[in-house]
């Protein structure tokens, strides 16, 4: 993290710190690597709490709501650090007040698709934008636990967990007491801890051994006593002392069968479903789950398979001409997107990117055809360029192409657009359009002096369908003509000054167009992007 931007926490944490009745964070230390800000519990800048997840604990602190923390404490300043999902247990008399909160300070919610939220969980995405990282927040107004495809399991200590959280000794958030953390501990690994769960087998040593940890930091933190009390509060008959005896006795909990079926049993009545619906509805969705996955890694289908965007879907389009940093910045953003939102990837172009299948064969012979031609006519971009007109085998070729082209922009048009009608994000690589057809992503056959009007008609006809479909933001990139020159040696540079004329002159017949300025640093240019997306969803 550079240290301006760190060093703009300081006011923020220090204030939240006062309001806590906390001891503020040291400020800064001067090293010769330059400044670094410095939060107590923290080695260093990069692990400081996020800016928006401060100013959401300071509003909550403001307004006195009864919330905390709820998961492990060893974890806490991960996750304040945005390496991890913030679950919050809020009280169900202030829950729609820490809502309000949220959403004024621009977390949206973004619903489950497939209805694995519980009734009593919220789900909401920030983004923290001097970090450029989006943060998950669990809104619990109720504690339920279980396997991760069906929090099945109530445990009903809300009202006591919350009256036993204090503030954390160096960090402005809630947690758990000790022995509430716990007894949580153990509850949960009996109830979470189970092979049939497939996203918990796919992770199983990492969970295991998350478990185990926090098991053993108990064995030493804590004495037999307060444990007893406290479990003796939540479980009777001699539950308290198994539970105890699991905690210090050095045996791994998910090796502990009989404590699981104990707990379960004393829980069964705090059930959302029995146990035959319970293992068909998770069964159900674990199948979903799959399936999504394989979507999200090769079909790329045009449906949800998480988390529905607010407000309905949207189809983002990056533009800009070769050499101004479109597919980097494509794939920053798609890999900001995908941990934690529905995202579609389209490429309209013929590059490297993702073809359509009967794309594919005409794509993988344009290198041999290259080679046989030698040069290329007037209007091509790339390669050797002569002055002569397309010649007949180059029309001929060109045809096929175009055709074939056209047929793949119709495709994925349509597709793009069921997609984000669908609740998805499509965050497509160009865009058709034939408002310049000399630019990149136009019609190809005007470039031909002769071609049958009804293959004319089919090409115009992806365009026109393009028109109908516009997306719903389009970034434009914008570099020089030397820069582009620099990036695209192999791009002809009275192509390259056209074509960025062209390129400024596109309005998309009125859809929202922003200019970002692709001669900065990359990492500019992609949070300029981040920027504008999230505003869109």
């Amino acid at each position: 993290m550079r240290a301006p931007m760190a060093l703009e926490r300081a006011p923020a944490i220090a204030e939240i710190a006062g309001l806590l009745d906390v001891e503020p964070p040291e400020a800064a230390e001067t090293a010769t690597a330059g400044a670094r800000l410095l939060v107590v519990g923290h080695p260093a800048a990069e692990n400081a709490p996020l800016s928006l997840l401060l100013a959401i604990l300071g509003e909550f602190h403001r307004q006195n709501l009864s919330y905390c923390y709820w998961k492990s404490g060893q974890r806490v300043a991960a996750v304040l650090s945005g390496e991890g999902d913030l679950d919050l247990l809020i009280s169900r008399d202030d829950q729609h007040r820490a809502q309000a909160i949220l959403l004024q300070l621009g977390a949206k919610q973004f619903p489950d698709v497939a209805g694995r939220d519980h009734p009593a969980v919220s789900s909401y995405l920030g983004y923290d934008e001097p970090s450029g990282r989006i943060v998950h927040l669990h809104l619990h107004f109720r504690l339920v636990v279980g396997e991760k495809l069906l929090k099945n399991w109530r445990l009903p200590w809300e009202a006591a967990i919350l009256t036993r959280a204090a503030l954390h000794p160096t960090l402005p958030i809630r947690v758990l007491d000790p022995a509430s953390e716990a007894l949580l501990l153990v509850t949960r690994a009996a109830v979470e801890l189970s092979r049939l769960d497939p996203v918990a087998l796919r992770h199983w040593a990492a969970t295991k051994r998350k478990f185990e940890l926090d098991r053993e930091r108990f064995a030493t933190r804590l004495d037999r006593v307060t444990l007893r009390n406290r479990v003796g509060e939540a479980f009777a008959g001699d539950l308290p002392d198994m539970i105890v005896n699991a905690v210090f006795c050095g045996r791994p909990l998910d090796r502990q069968r009989r404590l699981q079926r104990r707990i379960r049993r004393a829980l069964a009545a705090h059930r959302t479903f029995n146990a035959v619906e319970a293992r068909l509805r998770s069964s159900t969705r674990a199948v979903l789950w799959v399936v999504g996955g394989l979507n999200e890694r090769v079909l790329h289908a045009p449906r949800p398979g998480r988390r529905r965007a607010p407000g309905g879907g949207c189809v983002a389009a990056v533009i800009g001409v070769d050499g101004s940093g479109k597919t980097s910045v494509v794939s920053a953003i798609q890999a900001w997107l995908r941990p934690e939102v529905d995202i579609m990837p389209v490429y309209f172009g013929t590059g490297d990117g993702r073809p359509a299948l009967f794309l594919l064969p005409l794509k993988m012979m344009v290198p041999l055809i290259t080679h046989l031609l030698g040069t290329k006519p007037r209007g091509a971009s790339h390669g050797r360029i002569s002055d002569r007109a397309p010649g007949l085998i180059y029309s001929l070729l060109m045809m096929v192409w175009a055709a074939a082209v056209a047929a793949e922009k119709r495709i994925k048009l349509r597709a793009a657009h069921r997609g984000a009608s669908r609740g998805v994000v499509v965050i497509a690589d160009r865009y058709p359009q034939n408002e310049d057809v000399g630019y990149n992503d136009g019609p190809l056959l005007p470039r031909l002096t002769r071609a049958p009007r009804w293959l004319r008609r089919f090409e115009a006809g992806a365009y026109i369908c393009a028109r109908r479909l516009p997306p719903d933001l389009v970034l434009k990139l914008e570099v020089t003509p030397e820069t582009a020159a620099r990036r695209e040696p192999n791009m002809d540079p009275a192509v390259i000054r056209q074509r960025i004329e062209a390129a400024r002159g596109l309005t998309f017949f009125g859809i929202r167009i922003v200019r970002v300025d692709a001669e900065q640093p990359l990492v500019e240019v992609i949070r300029s992007v981040k920027h504008e997306i999230w505003r869109l969803l």
